[in-house]
């Protein structure tokens, strides 16, 4: 790992290490959890295009704030992070299009790719979308993404109990509806 850059000081004309994680880091980091990180955005957004500009666009901020990321240990952290608020973007954006030109949804796929499976799908994502936009999130990222509750709290930037709620709620207004389907 490269020694972190000097900077001298203006007004005393010291030299300070300055914070933040190298690119080399960053770099690893990124390519190590590429999939991953495609992943959670696939989870949150619908299709692979927008999924990987996601994470590109994701890579290319926290690239350019990387002197923020103190902790070298966090860059994972603040790369989901950032994938995350990405999808959240990318969904408002598409809400948006959806209200101003109105689309027909896609037909089914045929009984022969698995039609019982598709509906179960269907419904699942339909209650999905009914939930509140934090419950949502963790669910996805506890469960879909296979993230601990600890994980989810860094990745979204609250805490464990707030977690632990929306979870608990998310899955109970998700049963009722689901219950209520079959």
């Amino acid at each position: 790992m490269p020694a972190p850059r000097k900077a001298a000081d203006a007004t005393t004309g010291a030299t300070t290490t300055g914070a933040g994680t190298t690119v080399d880091h960053l770099t690893e980091t990124y390519r190590a959890h590429y999939r991953s990180l495609l992943g959670l955005a696939a989870l949150l957004l619908d299709d692979t295009a927008s999924c990987e500009d996601v994470v590109q666009e994701a890579f290319i901020r926290v690239h350019s704030a990387r002197r923020r990321v103190r902790d070298p240990e966090k860059t994972l952290a603040y790369l989901r992070q950032t994938v995350v608020n990405l999808s959240r973007s990318a969904l408002r954006r598409r809400i948006l299009g959806l209200k101003l030109l109105s689309k027909p949804m896609p037909d089914m796929a045929s009984a022969e790719e698995g039609a019982y499976d598709q509906l179960e799908r269907d419904a699942l994502i339909k209650a999905m979308k009914g939930l509140q936009r934090r419950q949502r999130e963790v669910l996805v990222l506890r469960y879909f993404a296979d993230m601990t509750e600890a994980q989810v709290a860094e990745t979204l930037g609250i805490s464990l109990g707030s977690v632990k709620a929306y979870g608990s709620r998310g899955i109970a207004a998700l049963r009722v509806v689901m219950e209520a389907k079959a």
